[in-house]
């Protein structure tokens, strides 16, 4: 057994002391330490594998204000489930989503086949995310994404999303200047840029996935849906275990639960 002495002891005191300014340098509340923050932030992502398209792309991030007003602005946690539904205009998502479904059947149909997700969840959160592709966002997704990991709020959380980004830069499936949501949210059904470069496939079958193509989205969010503990051919409403699973989807319970009612009424 290694005993120390109180010098060694003093020593490490001393050192964590002195550690603790560098840590707190590692996040920030404000604009003022962005772009400190960056070059540190940039040798982190060296080291996780990103290239030089991404490091250039990181280099030309710049804070993103309306993020982090958005992000300390969020709404849904707060709201009952029929002020949600009315707010998010749920009945229009079922309508809409019915035509969908039945103008492409065989399409829904072989998603289905393939990760055991129907159609009514899919087109749900299609339907909710961007109202069927008709607005995908207008932020920056990398600035988004990286003012959060900067930001103190939530740095860990976002931190493998920063680095999802600009490894989906230096693989040509988003460019710096992609745009997405607030959070930096990409494409169809809003992928978190880590969660883009885990589960993104092919849905199309031309070699790439891009998120801003409809078919690789929903075949991308079927994948994740399954990864995450789909049970194929089980239901999907509360108390059941898929229920649970949509969670994985969107923490806010309000959100969870109009997809299983709109789902269900788009597969009825």
């Amino acid at each position: 057994m290694i005993s120390f002495s109180r010098l060694s002891l003093a020593g490490l005191a001393l050192t964590a002391l002195l550690a603790t300014p560098a840590l707190a340098a590692n996040c920030g509340n404000n604009s003022s330490g962005f772009n400190a923050w960056k070059a540190d932030f940039a040798k982190e992502a060296k080291k996780a594998g990103v290239k030089k398209r991404g490091l250039q792309a990181l280099a030309g991030t710049s804070y993103a204000k309306a993020t982090i007003v958005a992000d300390r602005n969020q709404k849904s946690f707060k709201y009952s489930l029929d002020k949600f539904m009315k707010v998010r205009g749920t009945n229009t998502i079922i309508a809409q989503g019915r035509k969908r479904k039945a103008r492409n059947p065989a399409f829904y149909a072989s998603l289905e086949k393939s990760f055991g997700v129907p159609a009514g969840v899919l087109i749900a959160i299609h339907g909710m995310e961007t109202a069927f592709g008709g607005f995908m966002g207008n932020s920056n997704v990398v600035s988004a994404i990286v003012t959060l990991t900067y930001d103190c709020r939530r740095s860990d959380f976002f931190r493998p999303h920063a680095i999802g980004a600009l490894k989906l830069i230096d693989r040509g499936s988003i460019s710096p200047g992609t745009k997405g949501a607030k959070h930096g949210e990409l494409g169809h059904t809003q992928f978190l840029p880590g969660n883009a470069l885990k589960y993104g496939v092919d849905g199309n079958g031309d070699g790439r996935v891009d998120f801003y193509n409809q078919a690789d989205a929903l075949a991308s969010t079927a994948n994740y849906l399954r990864k995450k503990g789909w049970k194929p051919g089980q239901g999907y409403q509360k108390g059941s275990h898929n229920y649970r699973v949509l969670k994985e989807w969107n923490a806010a319970s309000v959100y969870q639960q109009s997809l299983a009612i709109m789902g269900a009424k788009i597969d009825g």
